[in-house]
């Protein structure tokens, strides 16, 4: 399995408007996408503007496609809300984590 994560800086009170365009217009795309399995939006409670979304793929070659071919048109969906801070990728290990892979790969 493997993580992208983004940071965003999300602009003042608009943190329902960011999960409702995530739900309805972002999430619909990266279902599309092959080896996609989840998107996982994590807001701070320290600082409200902080938000981290990670993606979860089956594996990098897949989350290296989407970065190259359709993350542009998801980064121009989000923009009006929130400014990308950074991106990073890693490989996730799953021996700690069985029972979430096997309800990823149940899904």
């Amino acid at each position: 399995m493997f993580a992208r994560f983004l940071e965003f800086s999300l602009k003042v009170d608009r943190q329902e408007e960011f999960l409702k365009l995530i739900r309805n217009e972002v999430l619909p795309i990266m279902r599309k996408q092959t080896g996609f399995l989840e998107l996982l939006p994590c807001f701070s409670d320290i600082k409200a503007e902080k938000v981290i979304v990670i993606s979860l793929w089956n594996s990098k070659a897949e989350a290296e496609k989407f970065q190259e071919a359709v993350f542009p048109k998801v980064f121009d969906i989000v923009k009006p809300f929130a400014t990308p801070l950074s991106i990073a990728q890693f490989h996730v290990d799953t021996s700690l984590c069985v029972r979430f892979a096997e309800l990823l790969s149940a899904a």
